[in-house]
């Protein structure tokens, strides 16, 4: 199955939006988070788009943008599913 690994190699939050719902989670420095879209997906491809501060996560089927896949995990370097807006700072 893929999956997509990121890590944050900032030294401030770095937030991790999946897309097309805007979910947020947030990475500490050195934090890494795996992205596993649900078992039954067919191929599924991401798109990444990384700024200073934020990374944004697509996942399509077989790569087609028409096919977007909704069903996912965030999991930490423990294994441990993420909740949307984990680690989201107060402010």
């Amino acid at each position: 199955m893929n999956r997509l690994t990121v890590q944050s190699g900032s030294e401030d939050l770095v937030c991790l939006f999946i897309e097309p719902y805007g979910e947020n989670f947030w990475l500490k420095p050195g934090d890494k988070f795996t992205v596993v879209p649900a078992e039954d997906t067919s191929d599924p491809q991401f798109t990444v788009v990384a700024a200073t501060d934020h990374m944004v996560v697509w996942i399509y089927e077989s790569g087609d943008p028409e096919k977007v896949i909704v069903d996912y995990a965030i999991i930490d370097n423990n294994g441990t599913a993420l909740e949307c807006g984990h680690q989201q700072p107060v402010d």
